[in-house]
């Protein structure tokens, strides 16, 4: 009887194993080489320096919303780093982080962009109010510098000019929007200070026939009893020297700091209008020479005791006295508490003419003259 040889199995399985080992080696090999990438460490660092780029420019300021969304991405990606570490090596994956933290590192820039620009815009529109500001309060000061001390104008002036400083401060230390917040303020005194002048000159509308016919009755006593008279003018700083009507000589004069108004109470800094006369000629004065008239009169007195029921000044406050005519002037300012001042020369000229019973007018403005 045949047999048939027995092959044995054992060396093919042998070989068989070795090829699926040195296979399954190849691919786990083949994993590790695709899998095992490095951290994103660049774009976390870059993440990170943009970040700070725009936290320095201001964007919490500026544009929170932009640099919150950026520190969530940063955040976010530094959490998927620390996850995908803590990984097999062959199973780490940091596409996502990487992702995730150029996307924070764009929207950072993107958040100092906007703050730049943002900052760039607000200073502009800062200096452009500050110099409109600027530009109004020059207009102003000249305005006032040509008329007579206005207390309440002068009060609203100072109060945008204190913005204005304000206002400058602010834009060099970078509070651009607080800058224009303060400009805001010193429009607003400036409103206020058209509404002082606008009220000023209705008063001077109003009263502008009063203080002409003072002027005619100065004039035409003067031609009838052919003497001497003074007229002065607080708006046009000028006093009129006048005979039998007729104009001899004009002075340059100074008033009371507060001239803008007509007298009302004691230390109130105006210089009153009125028809008055002469009093007291003095000879020896504290300012060289002096002329004293008679305020208050009658209707001096009236007004202040009006003004006093009515609560438009203090009870406390007296109607006061000792208004002159003197020298030592020549300052080129409103500077006496209530007299009118001229220079040295010119009082000395005046009290030539000038004497008791002389009539001295006094107005804030007039278009009649002899």
């Amino acid at each position: 009887m045949l047999m048939t040889p027995r092959i044995s199995l054992e060396p093919k399985l042998k070989f068989l194993r070795s090829i699926i080992i040195i296979f399954l080696s190849a691919f786990g090999l083949g994993l590790t080489i695709l899998n095992c990438q490095e951290p994103p460490v660049a774009s976390l660092d870059k993440a990170k320096a943009a970040l700070k780029q725009a936290s320095d420019a201001g964007a919490l300021r500026y544009a929170e919303t932009q640099y919150r969304i950026s520190e969530g991405l940063l955040k976010k990606g530094w959490l998927e780093m620390a996850r995908q570490k803590g990984r097999l090596a062959p199973f780490r994956n940091y596409h996502m982080a990487d992702s995730i933290l150029t996307l924070a590192r764009s929207q950072a820039l993107e958040a100092a962009i906007f703050t730049k620009n943002t900052i760039s815009s607000l200073d502009s529109l800062a200096r452009s109010d500050r110099d409109g500001l600027q530009q109004e309060l020059k207009t102003w000061r000249e305005a006032l510098d040509g008329s007579l001390e206005n207390f309440k104008a002068e009060r609203y002036w100072s109060q945008a000019d204190m913005a204005l400083e304000t206002s400058q401060s602010l834009i060099s230390i970078g509070e651009f929007e607080s800058a224009r917040e303060a400009v805001k303020k010193g429009e607003d005194a400036l409103a206020q200070l058209e509404d002082a002048v606008a009220e000023y000159n209705n008063d001077a509308a109003q009263k502008i026939g009063v203080w002409r016919s003072w002027v005619d009755a100065t004039v035409n006593e003067s031609r009838a009893n052919a003497s001497y008279a003074l007229i002065i003018e607080k708006s046009s700083h000028k006093a009129y020297l006048v005979n039998g009507g007729k104009l001899l000589r004009t002075y340059n004069c100074e008033l009371g700091y507060n001239s803008a108004r007509q007298k009302l109470f004691s230390g109130d800094g105006a210089t009153p209008e009125g028809m008055y006369y002469v009093t007291q000629v003095k000879y020896n004065s504290k300012f060289h020479r002096a002329i004293l008239i008679d305020y208050p009169n009658a209707m001096d007195i009236r007004r202040f005791r009006d003004n006093k029921s009515k609560g438009i000044i203090s009870g406390y406050a007296r109607v006061g006295g000792l208004i002159e005519i003197h020298g030592e002037g020549g300052k080129r300012e409103d500077w006496t508490d209530g007299c009118v001042a001229l220079a040295n020369k010119d009082i000395d000229h005046l009290m030539q003419y000038a004497q008791v019973g002389t009539p001295v007018t006094i107005v804030r403005k007039s278009d009649r003259w002899p």
